[in-house]
Order: structure tokens, then sequence, then C-alpha cells
């Protein structure tokens, strides 16, 4: 009965999603990114939309502007939560509270400035993280040309390796794929690279705007 359950990928109900949008959006001038509109509204509320069909719980990563993403969570029960790290140390540090935040087995994570996020996204993280008996299972793209792009922000953490991740960012490191390097990873690849597309920049989000991005 037990290798019955353990073939079995996390359910839904079983993954907590963290959008991260703690970040000093320095490529957008030190804006405060998930809080730029896209069609009217908010990066952030674009990329809830899309997350929270695919998970149990929903927590957001804000480290200024805790109020206006308390609205905007508040009609998918999301909660705020805050880097317990000083001077905006980087996406890990928002992963690390999530991963202390969440009630679930799984964590999932999705910056704030992806709007068209595959809808498949948690699923197929499950599917590969419990085939492979990874620890995390992150994404990758592949273009026309066979050229792999990975993008590690997207990625179905187990809760379990909170305790390593403190130690690493306690040690000074902020690398994400170097954290990933010590635990049993899975790459999964997605077709659409349209879907990762993310607007680092006012002239990124722009060209979101009138439906611009590549491919």
């Amino acid at each position: 009965m037990n290798l019955v359950l353990n073939l079995v990928s996390p359910a839904r109900e079983h993954i907590t999603g963290l959008l991260l949008a703690g970040g000093r959006g320095t490529r957008m001038g030190g804006v405060d990114k998930g809080l730029q509109t896209l069609h009217g509204e908010p990066l952030a509320g674009h990329v809830l939309k899309r997350l929270a069909p695919q998970v149990g719980a929903l927590l957001i990563s804000a480290n200024r502007h805790a109020d206006i993403y308390a609205e905007l969570g508040a009609p998918f029960g999301a909660n705020v939560v805050a880097d317990t790290l000083p001077d905006y140390p980087g996406p890990l540090a928002g992963l690390l509270t999530g991963l202390r935040a969440a009630a679930t087995p799984y964590l999932l994570s999705a910056p704030c400035d992806t709007p068209g996020l595959p809808a498949d996204l948690a699923s197929r993280l499950a599917e590969a993280l419990q085939a492979s008996n990874a620890d995390i299972a992150t994404a990758v793209t592949v273009d026309a040309h066979g050229q792999r792009s990975l993008h590690p922000v997207f990625a179905l953490v187990r809760i379990g390796l909170a305790d390593d991740l403190s130690a690493f960012l306690d040690a000074g490191e902020r690398r994400v794929r170097a954290w990933y390097a010590r635990h049993t990873t899975v790459e999964v690849v997605f077709t659409d690279e349209r879907a990762f597309y993310n607007a680092n920049s006012l002239q990124e989000l722009a060209d979101l705007e009138h439906d611009r991005g590549p491919g």
C-alpha cells in the first residue's frame, strides 16, 4: 500500500503557491515590480490568477506595500510574508520565508512578473518530482534550435529543505542554482517559451502591454 501511495504525485491540496514579489525592482528603476500594471491590472494579480487554481493555499512574498499585496491576495486567501533577512538578499530569502510559513508538504514558487505562467506548472513539476524521487523540480524551456533556458525561480520544493536553505543563506550564499546543486533536482521541459516571458524592465512591460513578447 505504501508503494502505491509513494508513486502518486503531490495533489493540489498538498502544495502551497508562493508568489515572489520581494525584490528591489532594480531593472525597473527601483519600483515595486509586482504592482506595475499590465492591461490595467498589477502584474502580481495576473500571476495570482494563474497560480491559484493549481495550489491548495497561497502566500505572497513582499517586502514593500504589504497592505496593497494583502488586498490583491485577499480574493485568493493569500497571506503576505516578508523576508526574515535584511537588505533584499534575493529570491532564496523569499523561498525560505515561504518554506517556513507553508502548512503543506510542498511549496511552488513563481515570480510576480510572469503573467502567462503555464496552467499545468504545478502538476507537471509534481509529477516529475515524484517520478524522480527528487527534492526540487524546476522548469526549463527549449527553443527551436535546441537551446535550453533554465527558469530556476519556478520550482516545486519539499518543505523539509527549509533548515538547509537557512544554513546556506546564513553562510552568505545567495545563488539559486548553487543551492539546488546541493539537492536532488529534476528539470522539467516546457515547450511554450512565451509562458515564461517575464517583464524585467519597463520596456519589456510595454512589450507585453502591446503583446510583443518573444515567440
